[in-house]
């Protein structure tokens, strides 16, 4: 029990916006995973009337005068000093905001996403354009009533997703991958060298793919006595606190995208199965933030899951699981197939090199969208010039273009520079981690925990008690630096290349 009388006073309420959250977390997991079609328009009502409740406990004048009071009373833990600086900056998020158009945003992006998943199964950008318009244009009105004098409207939505990268940050992060990225990647389509991938795409089934999805979140560490593995449009990671962590996948003939994107999901799910039980279902028992999070996920994905070290000693169960596919597949011919440059369409199927050029093509459309008030009809139009220009393909039809991601349907604008931050965050660990152990030879020997222990230890286990930048420099000991990510993407594609 909390030695501050107004903390103790503040519980209540503190229990019951957990309990809200929760109930919308669970219906937002059903409508993405098993709810039927017909229900998104009346689960959104019931979803409207929990997010007004919420936004009334949040904003409840008794919880302001508990939080100044607590603060005034001092001898606050760590974990409750926390807990009150993220209810008091919701309290403040929100105050900005009227209660109907705060009810009415959530219940709009609880049937969002249904139109859009329907609009890219049939390919239809026209279906969802009125649906996007209008939840860009809440998002465009709540960073309006959030904004400071002179603060523009994409950095407001920004710092909901990484505290201290506004434009001006990520213009010199993402010019920086840009100078750096782009003339590499066409020296490498110029090197001559050929990997072949053809084996990767065929008659996978699903039945055997949902057995090697579960065997690699197993063998990853994903706990199924405290999580689930379901199969969503997009693979996604949710929670409930951290006894009740879920991940999906999705299955189609390219076997690779089902394999990683369950590493990448077990990654996200481990941060969370890894906060403290005294800080879980509490405002701070959550990641530090989407770019912190998304380093984990790319981090197992990318710098561990696509090493030789990581399959050698799983990649024969793996040939196991497909012997007519990949029975006859080395090692080496396996690790250089999924590690294969190959600009593309889709985001969720780049390669490792090409991923952040992906993001920052949704990085500028975003800035076009909220500050040029770019018309939403031009979309895809806009989207296809920029593929054009930074990967050199141009989608032919919606699906693989400007629908193919489920974000902007749910409001998430400001979200995607989090997975490009996320790939330099997880580099710049990597390197520091190097040092401190031998990353290669723990995977050779499967000991997957010892690394996971690490990153349990100097990042999961804070939840939100510090910020991404905190941790990067108390685990690097210095802030953030995009070198890194730059320099380890050079390095290997270098070495796989023969450059």
């Amino acid at each position: 029990m909390s030695e501050n009388k107004a903390y103790r006073e503040l519980t209540p309420y503190l229990e019951r916006i957990m309990a809200l959250q929760t109930a919308q977390i669970l219906f937002e997991w059903d409508s993405e995973t098993l709810a039927p079609v017909e229900a998104a328009p009346y689960t959104a009502r019931a979803v409207g009337i929990l997010s007004e409740s919420y936004y009334r406990t949040v904003t409840d004048e008794k919880v302001k005068e508990l939080i100044r009071v607590c603060r005034e009373e001092g001898g606050l833990t760590e974990a409750e000093d926390a807990v009150i600086r993220e209810l008091s900056e919701e309290a403040k998020q929100l105050d900005c905001v009227p209660a109907e158009e705060y009810r009415e945003f959530a219940e709009l992006t609880a049937e969002s996403a249904v139109i859009w998943a329907k609009a890219r199964k049939e390919n239809d950008f026209d279906a969802f354009a009125p649906t996007l318009e209008k939840v860009l244009d809440y998002q465009k009105r709540f960073a309006s009533y959030r904004a400071k004098d002179g603060q523009k409207l994409y950095d407001v939505i920004l710092d909901s997703y990484e505290k201290g990268f506004n434009m001006e940050n990520l213009d010199r992060f993402f010019e920086k991958l840009k100078e750096t990225l782009v003339p590499f990647i066409r020296k490498l389509e110029n090197s001559g060298t050929e990997i072949e991938d053809g084996f990767l795409t065929g008659d996978y089934s699903r039945q055997k793919q949902e057995e090697a999805a579960r065997f690699l979140a197993e063998y990853v560490g994903f706990d199924f006595s405290k999580g689930v593995l379901g199969e969503s449009a997009h693979p996604f990671t949710t929670n409930l606190h951290n006894h009740d962590v879920r991940i999906t996948t999705a299955y189609s003939d390219h076997v690779d995208d089902s394999l990683f994107s369950v590493i990448h999901e077990c990654g996200h799910a481990l941060y969370e199965l890894g906060i403290p039980d005294e800080l879980t279902q509490t405002l701070a028992g959550q990641g530090a933030s989407m770019g912190m999070h998304e380093s984990q996920s790319r981090f197992y994905e990318n710098i561990i899951g696509r090493s030789r070290a990581f399959w050698e000693p799983v990649y024969p169960r793996l040939q196991k699981i497909f012997p007519q596919q990949l029975g006859g597949i080395s090692l080496d011919r396996f690790v250089h197939a999924v590690n294969k440059v190959q600009p593309g369409l889709i985001r969720t199927q780049a390669d490792e090199l090409t991923y952040s050029l992906h993001i920052l093509i949704r990085y500028e459309i975003e800035k076009m969208l909220i500050e040029d008030n770019l018309p939403v009809n031009e979309l895809p139009q806009v989207w296809a010039d920029k593929y054009e220009e930074y990967l050199g393909v141009r989608p032919e039809k919606a699906s693989e273009g400007v629908l193919q991601d489920i974000h902007w349907s749910q409001g998430s604008f400001g979200y995607f520079p989090s997975y490009a931050l996320g790939n330099a965050f997880g580099a710049q660990i990597y390197f520091h981690m190097k040092k401190q152990m031998d990353i290669d030879g723990l995977l050779r020997e499967g000991k997957l925990a010892a690394i996971t222990d690490y990153l349990r230890e100097h990042i999961h286990r804070y939840g939100k008690l510090k910020t991404s930048r905190q941790l990067l420099k108390e685990v690097t000991g210095e802030d953030f630096n995009p070198e890194y990510y730059t320099d380890y993407l050079i390095d290997k594609y270098s070495r796989l290349y023969g450059i």
